[in-house]
């Protein structure tokens, strides 16, 4: 069974309410008309209902009716929102009339839907950038308490079955927080760690890397690596945490077992914490090219509740997918709850 096919069929089981703001948006209505053929969860789609209606039937979609359509525009819950942005902003709305202006804002009205209990998660990007998505998602969900930082991990599929677990890792962060402190990086690494064991259900090995291997090199990015590492086990000690770790050491048993003897981790890591976002993003990159593996991502973490950003450039499976992953993450925060 492939790692997409699992995740799909787990999230049947998760029974999830998933909002989908950009619900005029093709690709977006393809892929929720497959959600809702499968079972993969239920959706809520905004966006006005004779434009989804007229979609649906020149697109050949048969299962939209499934879904709850609700129009930003014509909300009659619409007030009830308006007060809760207001109670969350305070005084940083100046006014009712701006209020209600973000409420007819279907990213906004779909982050209140999720801080509101109506839904479990969202999942946008389609035809918004990255920003637009997540300003809403900062100033309205917020990270989770002890987390001051938002990253994105890469499900990593590899056709070398002798990498991770049999062929699937997990790289962080590739996609939002440029140069962590100590600090966030250590946050970044229980993140991933809690991803990896919600989504794909692994128990983590997370190797925290560097261009030194237990003190092979001296530097102050080598020393952030190391007190990231020490916090991230203090913050979570449910899991398993190493470093630093030069990337051979980390995945390679032969190489791992001569730099690092000590180490549990060393040559056997199927979590891999890039020190900085450049190396991350970099490094997926390059496997994803280099090595034909694909990449599933990448899924904000960090988040309190759900909230996942698309490619511009994504496509009907990627959004399929990314609602799974999304209903995944929100039936494992209702577990911890």
């Amino acid at each position: 069974m492939t790692f997409t096919t699992k995740i799909r069929e787990q999230a049947i089981k998760a029974h999830s309410r998933i909002v989908l703001p950009e619900g005029t948006e093709e690709r977006t209505l393809k892929a929720a008309d497959f959600v809702l053929t499968e079972g993969i969860a239920d959706l809520i789609l905004l966006g006005n209902s004779k434009e989804i209606e007229n979609q649906a039937k020149t697109l050949g979609l048969k299962n939209l009716n499934k879904a709850k359509i609700i129009d930003p525009k014509n909300n009659p819950s619409k007030d009830k929102y308006v007060d809760l942005l207001m109670k969350i902003r305070g005084k940083k709305i100046e006014s009712r009339e701006q209020a209600e202006k973000l409420v007819e804002d279907p990213l906004y009205l779909a982050t209140l839907l999720v801080k509101n209990g109506d839904a479990d998660g969202e999942v946008a990007g389609a035809m918004n950038t990255t920003g637009n998505v997540l300003r809403p998602a900062f100033q309205i969900v917020k990270t989770l308490p002890g987390i001051t930082v938002v990253s994105g991990a890469f499900f990593m599929l590899l056709e070398n079955k002798d990498f991770g677990d049999y062929g699937m890792m997990v790289f962080a962060d590739c996609a939002v927080h440029p140069n962590p402190t100590a600090e966030e990086l250590a946050q970044i690494a229980v993140s991933t760690a809690h991803t990896t064991k919600a989504i794909a259900n692994m128990q983590p090995r997370v190797a925290l890397l560097s261009f030194s291997t237990k003190g092979s090199a001296k530097h102050e990015m080598v020393d952030k690596v190391i007190e990231a590492t020490a916090l991230a086990q203090k913050m979570a000690p449910e899991y398993q945490f190493d470093g630093e770790l030069q990337a051979d050491a980390a995945i390679i048993p032969a190489i791992g077992n001569k730099k690092a003897p000590n180490s549990t981790i060393a040559g056997y890591a199927n979590v891999l914490v890039f020190p900085t976002l450049e190396v991350g993003n970099i490094a997926y990159k390059l496997v994803e090219r280099l090595a034909g593996a694909q990449a599933v991502g990448p899924v904000l973490q960090g988040m309190a509740a759900p909230i996942n950003d698309l490619s511009r450039g994504c496509s009907v499976d990627d959004i399929i997918n990314m609602i799974a992953i999304t209903s995944l993450q929100a039936a494992s925060k209702k577990l911890k709850k």
